[in-house]
């Protein structure tokens, strides 16, 4: 089974030190007794630039060591995988301080980075997660001022294209979790392992019939624009290497947020499949709305050392700050007038994550995806062929409910 290899690490961190170090303090005899030399005049300003970052450049010690901790914890998670996590596992874990770390990690990816260790710092992460430096807009490290910008790096234009024969394509770059239909008010985040819908969006404060007793969470959500219509799901995960903006998976209309501050627990492949809920627990934001058959929402979910869920047309959504202590959930109505195009930037995550999109369309709709594939944005993630649009007498009545709610 896999396991993360400490010392291929290890090496990789001592070769980019002995490298920085070699280029910028040569001058120095013994590192270890860096404060008893005596400098020559010239090499003052060296030394100046030196002590004023030392602090932030020490203050990477501490989380390589975590990140370390954190890859033998994944890899030991992989080898007992078959389990679902016990209750006392997941008390435990819940009780780790994480969003204390990734406040602190959100704090140092927004410092800006003095622009010589820029490389050494970008390309052991580069070399580390994979990342494709090719398909970003500014291949030079030294461009990003911050780890978070270099997180968040957008990519030159027409790298990612937008199918437009299909009414549904990936928000973002990532692994695909799983997708179906939403059964019995419950949604699959990997195979076998599921949370509450109505545990995972919340009170349905949105839907004006929230207060049918009659009728199911799920059925409260749906719009029945068409006759026998379904809520699906699709999970995808976005991977540390991965580009980390997402976009709009469609032409629709946002008009309501809600907040859940949460914990900031990992959402890797790996922990999806051993802890069920996880969706519930963590942070996230939710937009719902509706597009051309009914109900559409999109959820962007928090994770360990997230610095921060951005979402370009909510400037007043925070997340990874302090526990709330009046309010765990934090609703908004949105702009009657936003609308999204399929394609169109919506926000961006400071490290990997996961969005989740619940949407209502016809029985015949089909996804064509696999579990465990790797998405790009834009790419078509439904059959053009046999997801049936509707005809034209229903597309006028879709319209004239959009319109008239």
């Amino acid at each position: 089974m896999y396991i993360y290899n400490v010392s291929r690490i290890s090496r990789h961190i001592s070769k980019a030190c002995s490298a920085l170090f070699q280029q910028k303090w040569n001058l120095f005899p013994l590192l270890s007794n860096l404060n008893n030399v005596k400098l020559i005049s010239t090499n003052r300003g060296k030394v100046r630039e030196w002590t004023s970052w030392r602090s932030i450049i020490t203050g990477f010690v501490p989380i390589g060591i975590c990140l370390v901790a954190v890859m033998q914890w994944r890899a030991y998670r992989k080898i007992s995988s078959a389990h679902s996590a016990k209750q006392w596992q997941i008390s435990c874990y819940c009780a780790l301080p994480l969003r204390i770390t990734s406040r602190c990690w959100g704090w140092l990816a927004d410092k800006e980075i003095p622009t010589w260790i820029r490389p050494y710092i970008y390309g052991l992460y580069t070399s580390t997660f994979g990342v494709n430096l090719n398909e970003a807009a500014s291949e030079d490290f030294k461009s990003y001022s911050s780890i978070g910008d270099f997180f968040a790096r957008p990519l030159k234009e027409g790298v990612r294209t937008v199918d437009h024969t299909t009414c549904l394509v990936s928000p973002c770059d990532g692994t695909v979790l799983h997708f179906g239909t939403v059964s019995s008010g419950n949604i699959e985040q990997v195979k076998g392992v599921t949370y509450s819908l109505e545990n995972f969006l919340g009170e349905n404060s949105w839907n004006s019939r929230n207060n049918v007793e009659e009728d199911s969470y799920q059925d409260l959500l749906l719009h029945k624009v068409s006759p026998n219509s379904k809520l699906y799901q699709c999970v995808i995960y976005l991977a540390p290497g991965d580009y980390h903006r997402f976009h709009s998976p469609t032409d629709w209309e946002p008009t309501y947020r809600r907040h859940f501050s949460g914990k900031l627990l990992s959402v890797n492949p790996g922990m999806a499949r051993w802890l069920p809920g996880l969706f519930c627990l963590n942070e996230r934001a939710i937009y719902a709305g509706k597009w051309m058959h009914g109900f559409f929402s999109m959820v962007a979910v928090g994770a360990t050392n997230v610095g921060s869920i951005k979402i370009y047309c909510d400037k007043l959504l925070e997340t990874n700050k302090p526990k709330y202590k009046s309010k765990n959930v934090m609703d908004k109505c949105l702009d009657s007038n936003l609308r999204f195009k399929k394609g169109d930037p919506f926000g961006e995550f400071r490290m990997g994550s996961t969005i989740v999109i619940i949407f209502e369309a016809p029985s015949s709709f089909q996804f064509k995806l696999i579990p465990g594939e790797k998405v790009k944005m834009g790419q078509g993630i439904c059959c053009a062929n046999k997801e049936k649009y509707v005809d034209r007498v229903q597309k006028t009545k879709t319209n004239a409910f959009i319109h008239a709610t």
